[in-house]
């Protein structure tokens, strides 16, 4: 079956109404038994619960804009339009890629008709959404810093951007010029990009603290910490907010709904399953972003939980044990994500209930298990939901039944979720190339 499964995933195939998609030697490996720290190898199976729940989406919708890590700032973008053919119109490179020591992050955001990227060496650059040229470019290092770091993110506002660094500082640009308008130094680094609503920036920083700016000068308006963790889950989170709540997840399985206006805890909840008992437990950060959707809040965190709350109470509505470090995405009544064993897989938002599974390629070495692929995603644009590898591939899946529509082979591999805006998708590769599909 993982023979079968291997073809599946290398084959070139033909998607639905897409013409174009379907050295040196290693030291040898040291003793004893190897454990994932990404996966506990527990599959799930769809459930059967009397007449089977038939898959209704919304119908896709253009958006000119992906203005922060995520979509928008609840993380609830629903059905996005592409082209039913898509092929490659632009490719440009943003800069300094992941290295042994750095690790590249942040998701390219979209406004004003620009594209905005963050590199590892700290260079925001601004391109041209319809032809990829670059039109500025500045470094926003702290003076006396080295280049290369890890993490950080943008988001985008009413003509400003915001960024979040590994220096632990929060920078404001021009977004028309790349001028800095303003610096404000935190209480430490952040891995994951700022989440922005009505003139307040909010970021999260790697000793799980939240802060909450003035995008107008940014002055801290309030704070609030989590638990402080030692060891986590490569990479960081943002939080999402809808009118006047946050939800904040934390490296600590921690997840927080705060007041926006003041910090105050509304309610409190900890994502982790309690019959999970090996060492890899202990790491039960939230890595995926929380999705705000009509009153409830969907989330996943690492340690094998995903739930469904009411907003206002934080009551749980349902819960799986499902891990993951991808984000939910939400269309309709319909939940879709990738778990931490390469399952895609179809939830209905309302009850929890598990509709269809789809296995992916988990080792590029099938037989030997090594060299473990992680994949990035889903997004759901025109009937389609494409996740990303990195291993090079890009696969598109049906969201009715989880089938393989088709493969694409890229240059290197991309472990951060695509954006979509102007019936466009976005990737971003590890090796710094920011691709344009239309």
């Amino acid at each position: 079956m993982m023979r079968r499964l291997a073809c599946l995933v290398a084959a070139t195939v033909i998607l639905s109404g897409c013409a174009n998609w379907l050295g040196e030697k290693e030291a040898p490996p040291l003793p004893g038994k190897r454990i994932s720290v990404l996966s506990r190898e527990k599959a799930v199976e769809p459930e059967i619960k009397g007449e089977p729940v038939e898959i209704r989406l919304p119908p896709p919708e253009p958006n000119d804009d992906w203005p922060q890590s995520g979509g928008y700032a609840n993380h609830a973008m629903h059905h996005m339009e592409v082209g039913d053919r898509l092929d490659r119109v632009w490719r440009s490179a943003i800069g300094t890629g992941s290295t042994k020591r750095a690790k590249l992050l942040a998701q390219p955001i979209i406004a004003d008709g620009r594209v905005f990227t963050l590199d590892a060496d700290t260079e925001v650059r601004a391109f041209d959404v319809r032809t990829g040229k670059k039109l500025w470019a500045v470094d926003i290092t702290p003076k006396g810093e080295g280049d290369t770091f890890s993490g950080g993110g943008i988001a985008y506002e009413d003509g400003q951007l915001f960024i979040s660094t590994g220096f632990a500082q929060v920078v404001s640009l021009d977004a028309a010029s790349g001028q800095v308008r303003w610096r404000q130094t935190l209480s430490g680094p952040m891995r994951g990009a700022p989440t922005v609503r009505g003139g307040r920036v909010v970021v999260i920083t790697v000793d799980n603290q939240t802060h909450c700016l003035a995008a107008e000068d940014g002055g801290v308006l309030w704070t609030h910490q989590g638990i402080a963790e030692v060891a986590s889950v490569l990479g960081g989170n943002s939080a999402a907010i809808d009118g006047n709540t946050v939800v904040v997840p934390y490296s600590s399985g921690e997840l927080f709904a705060l007041r926006l206006e003041n910090g105050s805890v509304l309610w409190q909840e900890q994502l982790a399953a309690v019959r999970r008992t090996e060492s890899v437990g202990s790491l039960i950060a939230i890595r995926g972003r929380p999705v705000i959707d009509r009153n409830r809040v969907y989330a996943i965190g690492h340690a094998d939980m995903m739930v469904g709350l009411d907003l206002r109470t934080g009551r749980r509505l349902w819960e799986r044990e499902i891990g993951g470090i991808q984000s939910p995405w939400v269309a309709g009544d319909f939940l879709f994500v990738v778990t931490n064993n390469n399952e895609v897989v179809a939830l209905d938002a309302k009850t929890g209930q598990l509709l269809w599974v789809t296995q992916v390629q988990m080792w590029k070495d099938i037989e030997d298990r090594e060299g473990r692929i992680i994949w990035a995603g889903p997004v759901l644009a025109s009937d389609r939901l494409i996740i990303a590898s990195s291993h090079g591939k890009l696969l598109s899946l049906s969201p009715y039944t989880g089938q393989v529509l088709g493969s694409l082979s890229i240059s290197d591999g991309v472990t951060i979720s695509p954006a979509v805006a102007l019936q466009t998708l976005f990737f971003l590769t590890d090796d710094a190339d920011l691709v344009a599909y239309h």
